[in-house]
């Protein structure tokens, strides 16, 4: 399904309590900032915030065995929770991959 080379872009989407999302956006941001030096193939990472309900991560991948390392065997339909993240939550975390075309 995927090829070998290609930057596979993982987007995490959450749909977040309103009350919460401040505290909820902080504690993400606070979480991925160690990620770049845990995880040799993310080659780059966001989060991108949407008030007052979403918010998402989105980390760029060298390739499938680097998200094996990241998220698991079942990386491909499995989101990474991170523990009492279910708090802040409207209902369970959305995942979902795509490759990166090229514009040449």
């Amino acid at each position: 399904m995927w090829q070998g080379d290609c930057v596979i872009v993982r987007v995490s989407e959450a749909r977040v309590r309103p009350e919460r999302f401040d505290d909820f956006r902080e504690m993400i941001v606070s979480a991925v900032r160690e990620f770049p030096g845990r995880y040799a193939g993310l080659v780059d990472h966001e989060v991108l915030a949407a008030p007052p309900h979403t918010l998402l991560y989105v980390s760029r991948w060298r390739g499938e065995e680097d998200l094996v390392a990241y998220a698991g065997e079942g990386w491909g339909d499995q989101p990474v929770v991170l523990p009492g993240e279910e708090e802040y939550l409207l209902g369970p975390l959305q995942v979902r991959h795509f490759t990166v075309a090229s514009l040449d």
